[in-house]
């Protein structure tokens, strides 16, 4: 299988003395603000290279560890060596929706993004928008909480756990993990045997602190800065999942531009696939890279504390891991967030298994929702 591990258990203390600075707590569907960062034209890959079919492709992407493809890919100017004098427009999302919206109203072109807001805006669009054209990443969800609170699973009931955002990925499976516990929970209020308390990443640290709630299902590295503040990791979801595997960062693409321009989309997966390669490679630098390109975007430090175990629970993947795409739709159906969808289509494959053949790699497949 063509996954790449980003653990990074090797060299944590020569990582430690590295500037540790990284950005935005942020997560599938946090905030709704977007914000470009001017063209990407490393030194290495400017003025020449194969001309392509596009000038310029514009890809977003989440201020985010999960999002490490992302985030080392632009630093290192390894997506934009493969595309040559074409020139990437990077834009980074605080919100899925939002994301999605940009995607839908033809002002980005790629993005990287969560399952939840891929299947609601493929949904939504009626499968006209968007492609699921690779996996990014899996992993990076934790459930933290108050070990003076909460010292089992069971003593979840009657307390205050913390979600990103209503519908949005972490929400999905929480409230999946406490349908199957029997317990019952009002998906729009979050009200009932758990208080499900709807929290924006970026204030859920402070709201743990202060008390006002007891735990929180999020993702790396917000879980991470939970434990830091006195918390403790009582469920990894990875532990959820067959092979503790399941698709937490996806690569979408507008299908006007995959039609209009399929050479710049293969340019960006040999980019990614090359990153991912590249990340496993070099552990510990792309840690650093990951770290200054949050940096460079927000400028907000993090401790080496916080973002050594976040990043090792993280698996950077080129496999979009599609049969938990579809578990975690079903999830939101059992949860009554969302009625049945017809997920018919949301995958196109065919550029990155043309792109895996060609580097030796194993091709991944659709679970059976690629169109027909």
């Amino acid at each position: 299988m063509p996954d790449t591990r980003s653990t990074l258990r090797r060299g944590l203390a020569a990582a430690a003395a590295l500037p540790l600075l990284i950005g935005a707590l942020a997560s599938c569907g946090y905030g709704s603000e977007a914000k470009g960062e001017g063209d990407t034209k490393p030194a290495a890959a400017t003025g020449g290279g194969e001309k392509l079919s596009a000038p310029e492709v514009r890809i977003g992407y989440f201020p985010n560890l999960t999002h490490a493809t992302a985030l080392v890919g632009l630093q290192e100017g390894l997506i934009q060596k493969e595309l040559g004098a074409t020139t990437i427009k990077p834009q980074s999302f605080n919100a899925g929706p939002s994301e999605i919206e940009a995607l839908n109203g033809g002002s980005l072109d790629i993005g990287f993004i969560g399952p939840s807001p891929s299947i609601n805006g493929y949904v939504k669009s009626k499968g006209s928008n968007l492609r699921i054209i690779s996996g990014s990443a899996s992993g990076g969800v934790k459930l933290v909480v108050n070990p003076d609170k909460i010292k089992t699973l069971d003593d979840l009931k009657g307390k205050k756990i913390a979600t990103p955002q209503k519908g949005n990925t972490q929400d999905v499976a929480f409230l999946n993990w406490i349908n199957d516990k029997g317990w019952t929970v009002d998906p729009e209020s979050g009200k009932g045997d758990v208080s499900v308390v709807r929290t924006d990443n970026k204030v859920t640290p402070d709201a743990f602190k202060q008390g006002s709630i007891d735990g929180a299902w999020v993702p790396e590295p917000t879980a991470s800065k939970l434990v830091s503040d006195g918390g403790t990791v009582l469920l990894d979801e990875t532990t959820l999942w067959p092979d503790k595997k399941f698709v937490i960062t996806n690569i979408i693409v507008s299908q006007k531009f995959l039609k209009e321009h399929p050479d710049v989309v293969e340019a960006v997966l040999r980019g990614t696939v090359k990153t991912n390669d590249w990340i496993n490679t070099n552990p510990d630098k792309a840690k650093a890279s990951a770290n200054a390109k949050l940096a460079a975007d927000s400028g907000k430090p993090l401790d080496a504390k916080i973002i050594d175990p976040a990043w090792q629970s993280i698996l950077v993947t080129d496999d979009p891991l599609a049969s938990t795409l579809k578990a975690q739709a079903d999830h939101a159906v059992k949860a009554k967030l969302i009625e049945q969808p017809d997920l018919t289509g949301i995958y196109d494959l065919t550029l990155l298994n043309k792109v895996l053949k060609a580097a030796g790699k194993p091709e991944v497949t659709d679970a059976g929702l690629a169109a027909k």
